[in-house]
């Protein structure tokens, strides 16, 4: 039997520029249970492919991991934001200067279902368009591509370690046949 929790009171514990914690109590088998919760408005992650079967990829330091980490463009869905496909067409033309012609719908990820209500909306990206980037001031990003195929190995192969780039290749090679 599956035991579905009720939220008794909640706490806001921190509130922050990108997200919040708040602490509830909810009901639990053996009476009463506490839950911290990560409050984040939500992100969007694009597969950008040229049309030469590249897929456009950033690299950047990520301070909580103390490591340069290779991923799909991506970012954080600003407040007051209502649609996440047009923060994917911002967020792609921010970190990698294209445009694209056309945006497909991957679906969305729950990253970790247990702290956070984070969720983040895949696209993949066709039809691209050079421009210019315009990194957020706190951005610094390497630029780099790979074909698709090695790209889905990568992440097949434990290469990638960044779970919204892995789930966006996987996603995008079924979806759109591009393996």
């Amino acid at each position: 039997m599956i035991f579905e929790e009720k939220r008794i009171s909640s706490e806001r514990i921190y509130e922050g520029a990108i997200l919040n914690l708040r602490r509830d109590t909810v009901t639990a088998p053996k009476g009463t249970a506490y839950r911290e919760i990560v409050e984040h408005n939500g992100a969007v992650a694009i597969v950008p492919v040229t049309e030469d079967g590249k897929l456009v990829m950033v690299k950047q330091f990520r301070y909580p991991s103390g490591k340069v980490i290779l991923e799909i463009p991506a970012g954080k869905i600003d407040r007051g934001e209502t649609d996440p496909e047009s923060a994917a067409a911002r967020e792609l033309r921010e970190e990698t200067g294209y445009s694209a012609e056309k945006l497909y719908y991957l679906g969305q990820i729950n990253p970790s279902v247990a702290y956070t209500e984070e969720v983040i909306h895949l696209y993949a990206a066709t039809g691209l368009t050079p421009g210019e980037t315009d990194f957020d001031e706190d951005e610094a990003l390497d630029i780099v591509e790979y074909d698709f195929k090695e790209a889905y190995e990568m992440a097949a192969s434990g290469k990638l370690v960044d779970a919204k780039t892995i789930a966006a290749i996987f996603m995008a090679s079924c979806q759109l046949n591009m393996k």
